[in-house]
């Protein structure tokens, strides 16, 4: 019987190095385990698996790619599978070693996450969606990784709010109130402001074993906006949300700031040179834009613009942040700097 030619090793027509190559829409059933050894958390997952490939090969063997996912995947079945960026580095290191020509392998995973809420005052049960994503980029001798989270929440604009405000003490002193007295009252109420439906991010990259948790991520990112989100709200509930966030308001810069304040003080254990970075966006109630701030910085980075405030004895206040609930479940075991770009693996850089 003749062989059949290898066509993807053929020469190609046009000898051009490509950076990616490989198939993306390839979605699986993920189970991930608790270390409470409670129910597993099962993931709809959406993969995205490239290699990249020389300029003397026409093709890459795709089907290696789907055949490493499905390997992978099986093999977590009798090897527990707690971190999501984990098993990401693990279908990198696979597929890298399935693909000889290669000298880099990416795969990025994204998921819909199911939390379990109850609301702040009825205590009536809900579930949340959070959008969690993941990414490992493998190359000869080690794996760097990125996990992250994406989560709805509200904010409270601090301008409007203190127009409205200013107004209140006016009103206040037409009834007889003194200037004091207007100011004190108005100071003790949540006045009305305009809000925003905000979207906070953050992802971290690390190297190799190291992982991160998902869960603590997106209490942190819950915790830098004005106030959380419920599906379901009775009237008790409305009002302390609302309450809440008129208590904390926040512009787009300082719900990223806090995020950052946050992830400097509850990951002690990560090294400096942990790619952190954080986004939020609000979209606008009273306008027809969005607002839209980031940062990216390594861990040492926001450590030194920490220290440094508290060095020079920063007066500025920081708003304190909404009480939280805490998150049931979690899938992963326990600027005025410059730029850090160049320090970034921009390989591994979220959408």
């Amino acid at each position: 019987m003749e062989t059949l030619p290898d066509v993807q090793a053929c020469q190609p027509e046009y000898p051009i190095n490509l950076t990616r190559v490989g198939l993306t829409g390839v979605k699986k059933l993920v189970k991930v385990l608790r270390e409470d050894e409670g129910r597993p958390i099962v993931l709809i997952s959406n993969f995205e698996v490239f290699v990249d490939l020389p300029s003397d090969r026409k093709g890459a063997n795709l089907s290696r790619n789907f055949e490493v996912i499905d390997e992978v995947l099986e093999g977590a079945i009798n090897e527990p599978v707690y971190v999501i960026e984990e098993l990401c580095g693990e279908i990198a290191r696979r597929v890298l070693s399935k693909h000889e020509y290669a000298t880099r392998a990416e795969v990025k995973m994204k998921s819909e996450f199911i939390v379990e809420r109850s609301s702040p005052v009825t205590r009536t049960p809900g579930q949340e969606v959070v959008d969690i994503f993941a990414e490992a980029v493998a190359r000869e001798g080690h794996v760097r990784k990125l996990v992250g989270a994406e989560v709805v929440g509200m904010t409270a604009c601090p301008c409007a709010q203190e127009i409205m405000r200013d107004q209140v003490r006016r009103e206040l002193a037409t009834l007889g109130l003194t200037p004091e007295e207007a100011f004190e009252f108005a100071g003790r109420l949540p006045v009305a402001t305009h809000n925003q439906r905000g979207r906070g991010m953050i992802s971290i990259q690390v190297c190799d074993r190291r992982c991160v948790s998902l869960e603590e991520i997106i209490k942190i990112i819950e915790r830098s906006m004005s106030s959380r989100v419920f599906g379901l709200l009775k009237r008790p509930d409305e009002a302390v949300v609302v309450q809440r966030a008129h208590s904390n308001p926040k512009f787009v810069e300082d719900c990223v700031r806090t995020m950052a304040q946050k992830v400097v003080e509850s990951f002690k254990d990560l090294p400096d040179d942990a790619v952190v970075i954080m986004k939020q966006i609000n979209e606008e109630s009273i306008h027809q834009h969005n607002a839209f701030a980031e940062r990216s910085a390594t861990m040492g980075e926001l450590r030194a613009e920490l220290g440094a405030e508290e060095t020079a004895g920063c007066c500025a206040s920081t708003p304190s942040p909404s009480p939280s609930t805490s998150t049931p479940t979690s899938t992963a075991a326990s600027s005025t700097s410059p730029s850090p770009s160049s320090k970034i693996d921009s390989e591994v850089q979220t959408k």
